[in-house]
């Protein structure tokens, strides 16, 4: 059966006008080429993504989304679904097709007595993160608070506070999702169960989702955690002591370590380690205190600190339009050999604004079953990555090449799995995509033949259903 949409765009530009757009039940925002907006519109966190949708749907509720997927399936039109926008790859936009864009539905509802969370498919993390810490609440989000909740979410949903309350796919209550052939289903453990096992890692591959429901846990609002920055020529001692630090780490501790630029823009590598502690402030000063007493530091910043302001922290570093190509795995561990190298290779980086980053799996995203979710990544270690960003589109080629080189250096060191948050827009081979979700892949596969058997939805670190 071939892809639905293989040949998207082709002898669609008649049914793609005023006229034709009329009475499809939108109540929404229909942007298309030339018109004031769409341009905006089209534009995601990342600087590198230029495609240029047919049409943008800006949505309103779930049923601008049916409406707005039901166009597309009507036309052939490839479609892509935008939540918050912020997927390094890009895959919020299609090139020729129908981008159903649900950044206006950003509606944050909070229970408090019940610690549950409902929000919109368009929500970012600090939106989220605002609501729910009025009321000492939160749930494991993105360590950038421009983060979308949909993308981090279903796609695993790594955070600050993953090591004592899981991803935030684990947190996952139910999900409201539009199908390919049109339908609203709600996903939970009650109520079509296989969907919601997809849905909790398996990316965009199975619908539209168009809300999301939380289970909360009671965190802050001050938490323990910043950054310590050190000299780069005390990097690969630091990275020892991260490893030390993070060798049977409490659930409460989430650390990163990082190889980085100095913020001031001198171009200066430093090495860092930044992290949270979600239990009381005197235990998290007890966490850190190793990393206070260690060499001679750049700048300390660790202390207490409000749980939203610290899910903001890395924001900077990220801005939105930069250019950016990142490439990640996870390694078998955090060796000597490895540390050495990563030393080695950054001191070549071509960009003052990228930085290496490894983070921590430990504590209960370990304690869940690798087939409990589409996650499978459930043995505590470490993830690697290689976050290119710069701004002059002159520099792309070197610093995506260079991106490529450090990869493959790494490979002596790197386990056979992939993040699938991570993945980049040149990886959406199904060997990629398959080291993403290891063993849980030909159940995702099943699951993708049953919800979207012509691939609707592939625009996406995709599961092809043929």
């Amino acid at each position: 059966m071939p892809e639905f949409g293989s040949e998207a765009g082709a002898g669609l530009q008649e049914p793609l006008n005023r006229r034709g757009l009329a009475g499809i039940g939108f109540g929404g925002e229909l942007l298309l080429p030339g018109e004031p907006g769409y341009d905006g519109a089209r534009r995601v966190h990342n600087g590198m993504i230029d495609k240029r949708p047919a049409l943008i749907a800006r949505c309103s509720d779930t049923a601008d989304v049916a409406a707005a997927v039901g166009l597309a399936r009507e036309h052939g039109l490839e479609v892509s679904i935008r939540g918050g926008g912020h997927n390094v790859a890009g895959t919020a936009v299609t090139e020729g097709g129908v981008m159903v864009d649900l950044s206006a539905m950003r509606r944050v509802e909070v229970d408090p007595v019940a610690r549950t969370a409902r929000c919109d498919g368009g929500t970012t993390w600090g939106e989220f993160d605002a609501a729910t810490q009025r009321h000492g609440l939160a749930v494991t989000g993105g360590m950038i608070s421009s983060t979308g909740v949909a993308g981090l979410t279903l796609g695993g949903g790594l955070g600050w506070l993953m090591g004592r309350h899981g991803l935030s796919a684990d947190n996952l209550l139910a999900a409201t999702v539009v199908t390919a052939d049109g339908g609203v289903l709600r996903a939970s453990a009650d109520e079509n169960g296989d969907l919601f096992w997809a849905l909790r890692g398996g990316g965009g591959n199975f619908g539209a989702v168009s809300s999301f429901e939380f289970s909360l846990h009671e965190v802050g609002p001050t938490v323990t955690g910043g950054p310590a920055l050190h000299r780069f020529e005390d990097a690969r001692d630091l990275l020892r002591l991260y490893r030390e630090l993070t060798s049977g780490a409490p659930d409460e501790l989430t650390l990163n370590a990082a190889l980085v630029h100095a913020p001031d823009g001198s171009g200066e590598r430093l090495a860092g380690v930044v992290g949270c502690h979600a239990g009381s402030l005197e235990a998290g000063r007890r966490a850190f205190a190793p990393l206070a007493g260690f060499g001679r530091p750049v700048e300390i910043q660790v202390g207490p600190v409000p749980y939203a302001e610290l899910n903001s922290i890395l924001d900077p570093q990220y801005p939105r339009g930069a250019l950016n190509y990142w490439k990640s795995s996870f390694l078998n561990d955090l060796s000597d050999d490895a540390i050495e190298t990563m030393v080695e290779l950054f001191s070549t980086c071509p960009s003052a604004s990228s930085s290496f980053v490894i983070e921590n799996l430990h504590g209960a995203v370990t304690r869940v079953a690798p087939d409990a979710t589409a996650v499978p990544h459930r043995t505590e270690g470490y993830n690697f990555l290689i976050t290119s960003v710069w701004s002059d589109p002159a520099a792309s080629e070197a610093n995506i090449a260079w991106t490529r080189d450090v990869f493959e250096s790494m490979l002596p060191f790197a386990a056979p799995r992939r993040y699938v948050n991570y993945l980049a827009d040149d990886e959406g081979a199904v060997d990629r995509v398959r080291e993403a979700y290891g063993a849980n892949y030909e159940r995702l596969l099943a699951l993708k033949r049953v919800y979207d058997p012509d691939n609707l939805f592939r625009v996406n670190q995709n599961i092809r259903s043929s």
